[in-house]
């Protein structure tokens, strides 16, 4: 695979180890990685933007060559202004293809030099999202199983604070 600068957007609310598994397979293969903590007016967050944005750069400050940034508005615009020319999606089952081949299409109309690349989750992260993750930690059930362990204490704090985890 040549070498390129890649970029990685979502919520990360919050960052899982299935990210973080897309995180380091991707420094360990293009120049540069941007990783993008994404905002949503539409949606109201379990952890604020910075909170998200402290817990990514903590678990990615082992690769040197990735950057944690807040990103809004489109993801092809996003990346046109950062000249990276790879998205970087995972894929955990044909659910999540088919929504992210539709993305793909409309994000390389956006910016036609834009190549979206698909990984699927490594073993034990089959399962893992972000709303799993804030569902169990909202039942009081254990999720470390699914997070780095820097953040597991952030997310436990925050959900005994008040259960519903709103940021």
């Amino acid at each position: 695979m040549s070498r390129a600068i890649c970029l990685f957007a979502g919520s990360f609310d919050p960052v899982t180890n299935g990210h973080l598994s897309l995180i380091r397979r991707a420094a360990s293969r293009f120049d540069k990685v941007f990783v993008a903590v994404m905002r949503n007016p539409a949606k109201q967050g379990a952890f604020t933007v910075g909170e998200r944005l402290a817990m990514l750069a903590e678990v990615c400050a082992p690769y040197g060559n990735v950057r944690v940034l807040a990103g809004e508005g489109l993801t092809a615009a996003l990346a046109a202004q950062l000249n990276a020319n790879v998205l970087l999606r995972g894929v955990r089952g044909m659910q999540d293809l088919e929504s992210e081949l539709t993305m793909a299409r409309v994000n390389r109309r956006l910016n036609p030099g834009l190549e979206t690349i698909f990984l699927p989750p490594e073993e034990g992260c089959e399962d893992v999202s972000s709303s799993l993750v804030r569902e169990l930690a909202s039942l009081g059930a254990d999720f470390s199983a699914y997070v780095p362990p820097q953040v597991r204490d952030r997310i436990v704090n925050k959900y005994s604070k008040g259960g519903s985890g709103n940021g």
